[in-house]
Order: C-alpha cells, then sequence, then structure tokens
C-alpha cells in the first residue's frame, strides 16, 4: 500500500480518534502491517491536529460505505464503479488499497450523524465541500443517483454543517435541470448581468483547487472538476445572456 503509506506518513491526524478511528480499528491495523515502511522509512501514527490526506481518505471511504449500504444491497458493480472512480483522481494502487478497506467497511455498522459530527468538528469547510462532491461522483458512477442516495447525502451534508445553498449548487453539478447552471452559482435566473459576474466570482474563489491543498496533490488535481463545473455553467449561462 506504497500510496496510501506516503498519504499517512505524517500521522493520520483526528481520524484516529472518535467513531472514525473505531470503525476503521483493524482495517487501520492491517494497513500499517502492510505499509511498515514507505521507501524505506517507517510509517507515522502519530496525532496530528490537521486534517491530513489520510483523515480526509478515511472520513471519504467511511461516508462512501454508508451510501453503498443504504438502498439495503452492495453489487459488485458499485464496488467496480467506486475503484473506476478512484482510479480516475488517485491512480491505480491508489484504488486497490482503497477497495481493500472499503470491502471491511461495508461489513461493518456506520453511525453516520457521529461520524458526521467529527468531520464537521475537525475537518475545514471546503474540504468537507469537496467530500460532498466526490460522494454525489461515486453515486452517479452508475449513471443514476436514487432517490434514496441523494437522501442520506443531503442528511450527511447538514448534519457536516454544509448549508442549504452550497449542497443545493453541488448537487446541481450531478443533477441537471433547467436551472442547474443557476443553482450551481447560487443564484437565481432572475439575477443582474452584473450579480452573475459577481456570483461567478465568488464560487470559483469558494471551489479554488487552492482550497484543499493542504490534502496534497492528488485531491488538489481531484478538486479541479468542481472548479472547471462552476466555470462550465458560468460560460453556458453568458452564452444564453449573449455576455461577450
Amino acid at each position: 500500500m506504497a500510496k496510501f503509506g506516503k498519504w499517512i506518513g505524517g500521522g493520520l491526524g483526528w481520524a484516529v480518534g472518535g467513531p472514525i478511528g473505531a470503525i476503521f480499528g483493524f482495517v487501520v491495523g492491517s494497513l500499517f502491517d502492510e505499509s511498515s515502511s514507505d521507501n524505506g522509512k517507517r510509517i507515522t501514527t502519530g496525532y496530528s491536529g490537521q486534517t491530513t490526506a489520510g483523515s480526509f481518505i478515511m472520513s471519504l471511504l467511511v461516508l462512501v460505505a454508508s451510501v453503498m449500504r443504504v438502498d439495503g444491497k452492495i453489487l459488485k458493480s458499485e464496488l467496480a464503479y467506486v475503484k473506476r472512480f478512484m482510479i480516475q483522481n488517485f491512480g491505480e494502487q491508489s484504488a486497490q488499497d482503497a477497495i481493500k478497506m472499503l470491502r471491511d467497511l461495508l461489513k461493518q455498522n456506520i453511525p453516520v450523524d457521529q461520524v458526521c459530527r467529527q468531520i464537521k468538528n475537525n475537518m475545514n469547510y471546503s474540504a468537507r465541500l469537496q467530500l460532498i462532491h466526490f460522494l454525489f461522483g461515486i453515486a452517479l458512477a452508475d449513471s443514476h443517483i436514487s432517490d434514496t442516495e441523494r437522501q442520506l447525502i443531503e442528511h450527511i451534508s447538514r448534519s457536516m454543517g454544509i448549508n442549504d445553498e452550497d449542497f443545493a449548487s453541488i448537487q446541481a453539478m450531478f443533477l441537471k435541470d433547467i436551472n442547474s447552471d443557476y443553482k450551481i452559482l447560487e443564484i437565481d435566473p432572475s439575477a443582474s448581468d452584473e450579480d452573475l459576474k459577481k456570483a461567478y466570482r465568488r464560487m470559483a474563489m469558494k471551489y479554488h483547487p487552492d482550497k484543499v491543498s493542504h490534502l496534497g496533490e492528488d485531491f488538489q488535481k481531484a478538486a479541479k472538476e468542481k472548479f472547471q463545473k462552476v466555470s462550465q455553467a458560468y460560460n453556458n449561462i453568458k452564452k444564453e445572456r449573449n455576455i461577450s
């Protein structure tokens, strides 16, 4: 698990405690057994108060397991979709490692509210927004987001302290309707051209990949998708309004 060893090499951060740490339990122990070194250096598991890449990926996998279990059945095809999603965002080796951990997490009962509370209390807002974006991306991996999946992601979002406007913005990136571009920019279709420009600048800053730069290059690269969807929504509205 070389890539995961690299991510957690500086310590797992706050995720080692609370419900997330309890859920992982032997999964994390197994991970360290297999990842006792990274490029010849010992992996450290010391506590850090910061959100590290390891803390983020642990949180993501726990929430993914919750979403996959919500309809009462876990399909092999769903695991394949998650693996493809992880490959696209983090590479082949990381995807294999994530799926190994996810299989164990799917066997456990996950206290979603407690997990979300831990994430809310320890992870910054931009990283929490990225979690919601990833959950929608994975839910849509089979080309369909069920109502039960959408409702659970909405519940997770609120429990993590994401405001309704930001949730609606990210949801509109995946569930399209006639006003999706406006929802992404968090404005009404009646907004003036000047308000449109201000909204774009505001959302571009909120979703800029640099907001998750502390998680490392892999996550910053994955965050570009969210930023690009904001830009695309803005360009679509400009074209619709004939704004140069």
